[in-house]
């Protein structure tokens, strides 16, 4: 195991683990025709402001321009390095094609440098090679999933995390995806076999409230803690109960304790065979 724990010489080191990189990375440096600048912008939009909340500060970073779509096809490659990407929480690499074009990619588990993949139709069912799904056999994992053909990979594409083909059928895959929702995508969408690397990265005792800031994290108030005006469940004398039957968000809609919040409307769910189980007992 690559994690590393530390001795309670502070409060924050107390219960404070990270993950030890150097024996999990190739030691290169990002390629800089694939690497460049990105603004932080602290989840505020063009009018400066806030809509995504609980975002601001951190780290600078530079953005590696992943390739998702894999649009090479039929065309052998080579992995040339294992690196980590401050922007997601799985490992990504510099993929070498046989025509000598260079790709960052995002890497399944157990991959080496120097190991080799291919994306094709007619590529045997190996970890890191890319088909279309319908040519998939079930049980098999995948990760970096398309939802419509060609538009690259949108699902499963965090650290560890995987989709298990559980069917075929009138031309569509049954994905069971990580959440436990068993969903309908089109045959012809493409997915890379395996499971995403970096597994233990959800192990990671975060330790304290500074390494969260560094990594652009702003702190989370409980509604309970608000006033009525701010929050469903603020007010009151003292510590209170929310004083409701079900949780609410800040804009009043549900949320947390095993709520179902999807829309009912939702254009995909025509595709939901099977809806993923809610609450903490998955």
């Amino acid at each position: 195991m690559s994690i590393r724990a530390y001795k309670p010489r502070t409060a924050g080191t107390r219960g404070m683990t990270t993950l030890n990189y150097r024996e999990m990375l190739s030691g290169h440096k990002p390629t800089k025709s694939l690497t460049h600048g990105a603004k932080s912008r602290g989840g505020r939009n063009s009018q400066g402001r806030i809509t995504v909340r609980h975002q601001g500060g951190g780290h600078k970073r530079s953005f590696r321009d992943v390739d998702f779509k894999f649009n090479k096809k039929d065309i052998p490659a080579k992995i040339a390095s294992i690196e980590y990407d401050p922007f997601r929480s799985a490992f990504i690499g510099i993929a070498v094609y046989r025509d000598g074009e260079k790709r960052y990619i995002l890497l399944p588990q157990k991959v080496k440098v120097g190991d080799e993949f291919i994306v094709s139709e007619t590529a045997p069912v190996k970890v890191g090679n890319r088909l279309p799904l319908g040519k998939l056999p079930v049980g098999t994992y995948v990760y970096n999933v398309e939802l419509k053909p060609g538009n690259g990979g949108k699902i499963v594409r965090s650290a560890g995390s995987y989709a298990e083909v559980v069917a075929q059928d009138a031309g569509y895959t049954h994905l069971k995806l990580p959440s436990t929702e068993i969903r309908r995508v089109i045959g012809t969408a493409w997915a890379s076999i395996g499971e995403v690397s970096n597994e233990e990265y959800r192990l990671v005792n975060i330790g304290k409230a500074g390494r969260s800031r560094w990594k652009g994290i702003r702190p989370t108030v409980r509604g309970t803690a608000m006033n009525p005006v701010d929050h469903p469940h603020g007010g009151g004398e003292g510590k209170q109960g929310r004083g409701l039957r079900r949780a609410k968000s800040m804009w009043g809609k549900p949320t947390g304790k095993g709520q179902k919040t999807r829309h009912p409307k939702k254009y995909s769910n025509v595709f939901i065979v099977t809806r993923r189980k809610v609450g903490k007992r998955k």
